[in-house]
């Protein structure tokens, strides 16, 4: 695809996750359908039990070694405008274009493809906490975030409190000091990380899209939770949940977002 808006492909992606996402997508036609900016990732991962999880979630669960894991992602959307329709389309989509979310997603598969499935999506524009639902079939809540993710090497801080429903979660990251580099082939952190299918369920409606971007430059990061009744409050399987590790990514200036199609 010959978009000066597409990422850039950063070393050899033959054979990766990555590039075979960008295969899957582009197979279909009119694919991308938007394009975003998503900065500032911070995954934090838990490991779950597979049975409570599995009766939170429409779709078959994606075990590693037969273990399953939640992860909460929390990052600055901007910029997100159709891939076509130059600047009076990126205009149109300004009051949606710009906001902060969290999410909490586990990992699933469907006919043969694995991919994520968002438990809940935590965002702060009420007007794009009206569309997603009916839109990609997003779990979209609306939340009150204060989030400082601004510093390169952190400690970032941030509050998520559901504006209707209560619980909060409130978290300090802090990173090691390794270079940025992606995922070992192979390890846990690529499987938890290197997901480009959302497969979604909401309001009976379940949907599913792609997404593209590089291999995501990653590196370790120290997180303290210092309350997580959000989690606890919304889902069972939280009551015993570990915390296993974190990831941060400075992210992608230009990450393409496939359109959504029935399951």
């Amino acid at each position: 695809m010959n978009d000066k808006t597409s990422p850039a492909l950063t070393g050899p992606l033959t054979g990766t996750p990555s590039e075979a996402a960008r295969r899957r997508l582009l197979s279909r036609r009119g694919e991308p359908l938007f394009i975003a900016a998503w900065h500032r990732v911070l995954m934090i991962h838990f490991e779950v039990d597979p049975d409570a999880l599995q009766r939170e979630v429409p779709y078959s669960l994606d075990l590693f070694g037969g273990r399953a894991f939640v992860s909460l992602v929390a990052f600055t959307l901007r910029g997100m405008r159709p891939r076509l329709g130059g600047r009076f389309s990126a205009w149109l989509f300004r009051p949606i274009a710009t906001h902060d979310f969290l999410n909490v997603r586990t990992y699933v598969q469907h006919e043969n493809e694995f991919g994520i499935h968002f438990l809940a999506e935590w965002l702060s524009s009420r007007l794009a906490a009206r569309l997603g639902p009916a839109t990609f079939g997003l779990p979209y809540r609306l939340g009150r975030i204060t989030c400082n993710h601004a510093a390169q090497r952190g400690p970032f801080q941030a509050q998520v409190a559901d504006a209707v429903g209560g619980g909060k979660l409130d978290y300090r990251a802090c990173f090691d000091s390794s270079a940025l580099q992606p995922c070992q082939a192979g390890s846990l952190d690529e499987w938890l990380m290197e997901r480009y299918t959302a497969f979604n369920s909401a309001g009976g409606r379940r949907r599913f899209f792609r997404v593209w971007h590089p291999p995501w430059p990653q590196r370790a990061a120290d997180v303290q939770l210092n309350d997580s009744s959000l989690l606890t409050q919304n889902w069972q399987c939280f009551e015993h949940a570990r915390q296993i590790g974190a990831n941060y990514s400075p992210g992608f200036d230009a990450v393409w977002m496939g359109r959504p199609h029935g399951v």
